[in-house]
């Protein structure tokens, strides 16, 4: 076919029947056309001619690292290199990839939906397609799904966000399906110290990892050996991949399965510099432990609070907070730190909080002065300025706080406590 008669697809991905998605992508890329994979309620995008690939490529969309929402072009080639560094980092554990059997609950339209399917492809290994509504029901899931833990036979492995991850860990049934699997990787957000303290007690071979649509998934990877032993980095980088840190830590990747280019706000934008690194939105240290790199995430960079000399990252607050709500027993559901800007302060924390459904409304002022109890110790720009009761509050589909919109609901409602009165 020639090279004037491929095009870019529009293919809207199903919330159900991923595999009908799945053998549709296949067929436009086995013709050599450029498919962007879209959620069922986003609109098609028109793009530039020059965005057509001469052979088959996959346009995809993300809201992560580059600091706002674009779509990432990639040759089919990115995404065999990156399955490719997944199968080397297996090996390294002496897992097999072609004897695993891979589940997957994660959106085919998004990176980490469509990875896991794509490494059975190259693999040429089992994939199974879990549906959303199943895993927000482990007893069922359980059920229906009745797995032994089997490492030589065929391992097997799974791809989670922290939702998932702990809907699962609340129930004994989830729990012991978890057991079952020889690698579950863990990503898309910071995870909370209290999932990894119930994951290690149940011997959960978790593998948290940091990866990126622009590098088509996976960057680095922690060992489940190394995560039950205790350590809480994000592993070393796969075989392909360089890291470093910038001037003001935001972490750089160079890796030959970088986006070729991303179309944001109506243009196309660049994604290496003229050395081949690309600076992701992520601040970032990197210890070395055996002589080897390992990724510690801090927090967003267009997150981070700047308040006099002190650089705030939300992230690591709120983790540290919910930490010390658990610890004093408090009936929190979920804490989201953000900022707003104050008219008369200027750029302030907030949090946002929700109480646990059995809770009683009647005690709020009460929980609340206990949970500003809890930061009295800390630094004066860590602590919020301002409470919020947010029986709303909660992650979106792929498992990411919207800080657009939970900024804009704080603006529409009052706090419980502040001390900018």
């Amino acid at each position: 076919m020639g090279s004037s008669m491929k095009k870019v697809i529009s293919l809207k991905c199903g919330l159900i029947n991923y595999q009908e998605s799945a053998q549709k992508l296949s067929k436009e890329l086995d013709e050599g056309n450029t498919v962007e994979l879209l959620h069922p309620k986003e609109k098609n995008i028109t793009f530039p001619k020059d965005l057509v690939l001469e052979g088959p490529g996959i346009i995809i969309s993300s809201s992560g690292s580059a600091g706002s929402s674009h779509h990432c072009l990639h040759r089919c080639s990115h995404l065999d290199q990156s399955a490719h560094a997944t199968a080397h980092w297996l090996r390294t554990q002496n897992i097999q990839p072609e004897r695993c059997h891979i589940f997957n609950p994660l959106p085919f339209h998004h990176v980490s939906g469509l990875m896991p399917w794509w490494r059975s492809r190259q693999w040429g290994t089992s994939h199974e397609w879990v549906t959303p509504s199943l895993m927000k029901d482990p007893s069922e899931l359980a059920k229906k799904y009745k797995l032994q833990f089997s490492e030589k036979k065929a391992p097997l492995l799974i791809s989670l966000v922290p939702i998932q991850l702990k809907r699962l860990l609340e129930n004994e049934s989830g729990i012991n399906w978890l057991k079952c699997f020889s690698v579950v990787w863990v990503g898309g957000s910071l995870l909370s110290s209290n999932l990894i303290r119930i994951a290690r007690s149940h011997k959960i071979r978790l593998a948290p990892c940091y990866g990126t649509t622009e590098t088509m998934a996976m960057v680095t990877a922690l060992k489940p050996q190394d995560f039950l032993k205790g350590h809480n980095d994000l592993g070393a980088p796969l075989i392909d991949i360089e890291l470093r840190l910038s001037k003001n830590n935001a972490l750089e990747i160079r890796t030959s399965r970088l986006a070729l280019t991303l179309w944001q706000d109506n243009k196309t934008k660049g994604v290496r510099n003229k050395d081949g690194w690309w600076q992701s939105a992520d601040a970032a240290e990197i210890i070395q432990r055996n002589n080897q790199q390992r990724l510690l995430i801090k927090g967003r960079l267009d997150n981070a609070i700047h308040s006099g000399a002190e650089t705030i990252f939300p992230e690591r607050l709120q983790e540290r907070l919910l930490k010390n709500a658990y610890q004093d027993q408090l009936p929190i559901q979920s804490i989201f730190l953000t900022s707003h800007v104050h008219e008369e302060w200027g750029d302030q924390l907030i949090a946002l909080v929700r109480l646990n459904k059995n809770y009683s409304q009647e005690n709020l002022t009460m929980v609340f002065t206990q949970l500003v109890g809890l930061v009295k110790e800390w630094l004066p720009a860590e602590k919020p300025f301002e409470w919020y009761h947010c029986p709303k509050l909660k992650l979106n589909a792929n498992g990411k706080w919207d800080t657009k919109e939970w900024a804009l609901w704080a603006k529409k409602n009052h706090p419980i406590i502040s001390r900018l009165k």
